[in-house]
């Protein structure tokens, strides 16, 4: 079967739905005869500066629609696109623009490389009939094997590795997920993910494959809970893609509210991380919206496989689903097959597999392997580092990793490349990195000091805070995504090895748990307030309370950091949720509150402030 083009998919959207909506934003509705005039001129104006087959153009908006524009306008000029994270260091940004040698960037935010363009849009001319409308603009004629984009994960060496997808991969995603979902012209999806995750792929073509609109924010800040209840109910979404943790902090907000999902909402996508199952059964029992649970990598365009049954009662792991259409699922031990029911590494073949990686032959001829097992010749097949069986029902389960790599708030990290970093700061011996047992949101890192001097009584975990962990943590925030960077540190005089010769993670978290429990050290006369007890302010007192439960940190103090003690941008979206059940001055405030009142002190007196503020 032929594969779909990707803009065939997008012109006959404009032929069918021209006068329906195709991008929904704060302040613009534009229909998909408006978008496809005006991703024309910026398809011209690309052409004009180098874009066309084989090249990428770099996109570094602020703004989600003009990014979703430009990812479409870079298509019709015959190139591909690749966008740049906001989010990340500036380091890490100089190198990837660096790296993907853009024929040309767009983008207008603070991030974005000198000399990147703005197209104007043009003057509407016409008369709005479709008859009058010119033809579709190809400055450049592409092929299927021409690449559509190149995203960035983790990479083990400390390199983020850069995924070519072609476009005849990125075609066949479209329609396939379109169709999985039953997606139509009535559809909105609401776009979320950040600007540089594999995600956004999935946000966008599908909806316009199949005539649905994409519905943009009015920047990339994060959403908490109600806010994003708010926003789906406003933009009468119906469906959303959300990682696993972020929709268990809506759950869970849902549940405190006694609120149900907005009637528009239909679908939620979840993926990213392992979903445990009782959750996804309260959900089930309790939301009208259904959910999609999706298992995918960026080497294999996005999602692989949708599960979208009803969870039995007795499953003790939510499956991952089966695969969509033009998607090969194995799985086998040493590369060979095993019987469904087995356990082995789980394989992905077919054509929606990546051309493989930027710049890097060795690992692109490591994980994309020759497949002797397909009927096709010259088939390939990647090897994900999954663990997981075909169940009795042939649903894909997950059941880990084959190595060491953790996934981190939806990101596939290799512990080892942080673990590195670390052990080049002065005076670190030895260093280990896993997330936190008990959210998995956090990374948390353990030190042991070259000099023994130094160290901390065996069995005992030190937290380290101040200068310390300002010393460890400055280089890692200057190279790595927020995300990769542990907020937790504790220093060790030893790595414990368990009985495989293996760091024992859990002996590790036993002794950091102990020490939390250790009462914190009463303070110097004078000091206003405690970390262990009342400080004489009750409404001192709730948001300490609260800190100290988001958190989980029993000793946390008045003046202690948020951020130095685990906090992450979930989390934040967790406490601001708690302080607004049982705070009115609350009302309003946004996470980003926390990274200037980043104390329950100074909370406390923000919150104060907003309430004398109060007519």
């Amino acid at each position: 079967m032929a594969a779909p083009d990707v803009l065939g998919l997008w012109d006959r959207s404009v032929r069918e739905h021209a006068d329906g909506p195709a991008l929904v934003t704060p302040h613009r509705v534009l229909s998909y005869r408006d978008a496809d005039r005006l991703t024309d001129a910026w398809a011209a104006f690309l052409a004009e500066r180098g874009a066309g087959p084989g090249e990428l153009v770099g996109l570094a908006f602020g703004d989600p629609a003009r990014t979703v524009l430009g990812m479409l306008a870079a298509l019709k000029s015959g190139a591909g696109f690749t966008v740049l994270d906001d989010r990340l260091p500036e380091a890490a940004r100089t190198a990837l623009v660096a790296r993907t040698a853009a024929a040309v960037w767009l983008g207008d935010g603070g991030h974005a490389p000198e000399g990147a363009h703005v197209p104007a849009e043009p003057h509407r001319e016409g008369s709005g009939d479709p008859d009058d409308a010119p033809p579709p603009l190809r400055p450049g004629r592409a092929g299927g094997s021409d690449v559509a984009y190149v995203l960035f994960t983790s990479g083990s060496t400390g390199r983020p590795k850069g995924t070519v997808v072609e476009r005849d991969a990125l075609g066949r995603f479209a329609a396939a997920v379109a169709n999985r979902l039953g997606l139509t012209r009535d559809d909105r999806w609401l776009q979320v993910a950040s600007l540089g995750f594999d995600v956004l792929i999935e946000e966008v073509f599908p909806a316009f494959a199949a005539g649905a609109a994409v519905v943009c924010r009015e920047d990339t800040r994060a959403l908490d809970a109600e806010e994003l209840h708010v926003t789906l109910a406003r933009t009468r979404t119906t469906v959303v893609e959300l990682s696993t943790q972020y929709w268990l902090e809506y759950a869970r907000w849902l549940e405190a509210s006694g609120t149900s999902t907005p009637e528009s909402l239909r679908t939620v996508v979840v993926g990213g991380e392992r979903m445990d199952p009782v959750p996804y059964r309260r959900w089930q029992t309790r939301q009208p919206a259904g959910l999609a649970h999706v298992y995918g990598l960026t080497e294999c365009t996005v999602s692989s496989t949708f599960y979208t049954g009803l969870l039995p009662a007795d499953a003790e792991e939510v499956p991952l689903g089966t695969p969509l259409q033009d998607v090969g699922i194995g799985i086998r031990h040493d590369g060979v097959p095993v019987p469904d029911g087995e356990t082995g590494e789980i394989h992905i073949g077919g054509p929606l597999l990546a051309r493989g990686f930027l710049d890097d032959e060795a690992a692109t001829a490591s994980r994309f392997v020759p497949d002797p097992y397909a009927d096709t010749p010259g088939a390939r097949v990647y090897r994900t580092g999954d663990l997981g069986r075909i169940d009795a029902d042939g649903q894909l389960v997950f059941l880990g990793r084959v190595d060491d790599q953790v996934k981190i708030r939806g990101h596939r990290l290799e512990p080892a490349r942080v673990e590195r970093a670390l052990c080049e700061a002065a005076g670190v011996g030895q260093a280990v990195v896993f997330p936190d047992p008990e959210t998995g949101t956090v990374l948390w890192a353990f030190t042991v000091p070259e000099d023994p001097a130094a160290a901390p009584l065996p069995g005992e975990a030190v937290r380290l805070t101040g200068p310390d962990r300002d010393a460890l943590l400055a280089p890692l925030e200057a190279q790595l995504p927020d995300w990769a960077v542990p907020r937790v540190l504790h220093r060790v005089s030893v790595l414990p090895k368990n009985p495989h010769g293996k760091v024992d993670k859990r002996r590790l978290a036993a002794w950091a748990a102990a020490g939390a429990r250790t009462p914190a050290p009463a303070p110097a006369p004078g000091h206003p307030g405690t970390a262990g007890d009342s400080s004489g302010d009750p409404a001192l007192d709730g948001v300490l309370a609260l800190f100290r439960e988001v958190l989980d940190a029993p000793a946390l103090g008045p003046d202690d950091d948020f951020f130095d003690h685990g906090g992450q941008s979930l989390l934040a979206l967790r406490l601001l949720a708690r302080l607004r059940e049982s705070r009115p001055d609350a009302a309003g405030l946004r996470a980003s509150a926390l990274f200037t009142a980043r104390t329950p002190r100074r909370f406390a007196e923000l919150l104060a402030g907003r309430a004398a503020a109060r007519p």
